[in-house]
């Protein structure tokens, strides 16, 4: 029998407590079916690397699901560019350079480092005591502007001795239209090994601007100048280096004219070699080759100063044994055979010489007079004397009219490359004043003597 209260109001408690408690039974599986379910409801996560279909049938095989991308890779990092040193920098870094038993080794290896533009390289090389931040920055000024070629064919030069077997000067020869070299001074060590003294770089020729005479203004550099002037026939250059008073302005021309007839050049081996240097006074000898580069002749040059404070200037130049090669290569021998000899009245005479009962230049006497006319027409106040001579073969009058025909020939060829007449003098005289005695001592004949003595001698008044 049921307990019934009728006149009691009924509670709604207890369905409240279970509606709220089925609710938050549904809120929580959902929650967990949101976070465990895969996205796609056809699908079920077996593990993080396979997957399978929610129906697929038993045993079917897992296959495993690419990655939707590829991770990015990390980016590599921007290598740092190196600040270029300064030339201070190089300089702090630098020991005393490379030494070489062989000088030419040395320079080869500098000059390689300049041309492949290893400044940097180059002054390891050469050594701290030689270089100066200005050095450093003109290498670099001129590696930058492409300048740094060496010559293919002659990169390295020797110039000559400062002292004898202990101090010498090299250049590296560039590979432009002015002939630019960069020069070194190089020092022998009691080992016997050279390093490098000092470094001179070329000068900056800008247009319309030509090379200054002589890079150097020491007693070698001096030297090396004239005699380059010489060989060149460049006249003014040559008599720019020499005491006018004590050289000739006919042994300047003569030494020109030996040079370019014999096809004479500075030898490549010790072309100068210092005899003595002292402070005001130096002597060299130097050593030409011929045109094959063969071993010819040595002659003596000496340069000379008031005092230190005064440039160097050529003051003595001894040709003997440059004149007797000459006569072998030219003359056949003959020693008396030369362009340039000895003036009785003192100073040198240039010569040129005819065949028998002969007044026709030959194209020897031609380009002998060649230089002579470009000397005389670099300045309208020279002036020269042409002596016409014969031998003693004829009477006195036919060779008084053969010594005129002799200087007017040689006249009337400088009037045709331009020589005002106004500069040049002729006179003829005959047989009176040979060279060489016509005969000999028991009164023969002597064809040697009269050889010497079928002349045009040229006074040159400059």
């Amino acid at each position: 029998m049921s307990s019934y209260y009728p006149d009691e109001p009924r509670s709604n408690f207890a369905l409240y407590v279970l509606l709220t408690f089925i609710a938050g039974g549904l809120v929580v599986t959902g929650l967990m079916a949101t976070q465990c379910s895969p996205t796609d409801p056809e699908v079920v996560k077996i593990d993080t690397e396979k997957e399978v279909a929610a129906d697929a049938p038993p045993n079917t095989e897992v296959k495993e699901t690419p990655e939707p991308f590829e991770a990015m890779p990390e980016p590599e990092p921007t290598p740092e560019v190196p600040t270029p040193l300064t030339p201070a920098d190089v300089l702090t870094g630098l020991d005393l350079g490379a030494a070489e038993l062989d000088p030419i080794s040395l320079l080869q290896k500098i000059g390689n480092s300049l041309q492949a533009g290893e400044i940097q390289k180059a002054a390891s090389l050469i050594g701290k005591n030689a270089l100066t931040e200005s050095h450093l920055s003109g290498l670099q000024a001129l590696s930058d502007s492409n300048k740094l070629r060496i010559h293919p064919a002659r990169p390295i030069s020797e110039i000559g001795e400062l002292e004898a077997n202990r101090r010498a000067r090299w250049a590296i020869n560039l590979d432009d239209d002015f002939g630019s070299r960069i020069y070194f001074d190089l020092n022998r060590q009691d080992t016997g090994k050279w390093t490098i003294e000092k470094v001179t770089l070329p000068p900056i020729v800008g247009e319309g601007k030509v090379p200054p005479r002589a890079i150097f203004v020491d007693a070698l550099g001096i030297t090396d100048s004239f005699l380059n002037a010489a060989l060149r026939q460049e006249f003014d250059d040559a008599k720019s280096f020499v005491d006018s008073e004590k050289v000739s302005d006919a042994k300047i021309a003569g030494l020109c004219i030996i040079f370019e007839e014999a096809k004479y050049k500075l030898r490549d081996q010790k072309p100068l070699r210092a005899m003595f240097n002292r402070e005001t006074t130096a002597g060299f000898k130097a050593n030409v080759a011929d045109d094959k580069g063969e071993r010819a002749a040595e002659f003596g040059i000496t340069v000379q100063r008031a005092d230190i404070t005064q440039p160097w200037r050529v003051t003595e130049v001894n040709l003997d044994q440059l004149l007797a090669d000459y006569a072998t290569r030219v003359a056949g021998g003959d020693v008396h055979f030369t362009p340039l000899v000895k003036n009785p009245a003192g100073g040198d005479t240039l010569i040129l010489y005819f065949g028998f009962d002969e007044n026709g230049l030959t194209p020897r006497t031609e380009r002998q007079l060649d230089i002579v006319a470009s000397l005389l027409l670099t300045d309208s106040n020279k002036k020269l004397t042409l002596s016409g001579h014969t031998d003693a073969l004829g009477s006195n009058e036919y060779n008084n009219k053969l010594s005129v025909n002799r200087a007017d020939v040689v006249r009337k060829y400088l009037l045709t490359l331009g020589v005002p007449e106004s500069q040049m003098i002729a006179q003829a005289e005959g047989e009176t004043k040979p060279r060489r005695p016509n005969v000999k001592t028991d009164g023969e004949d002597d064809p040697s003597g009269r050889r010497a003595n079928r002349r045009t001698e040229i006074y040159l008044d400059f």
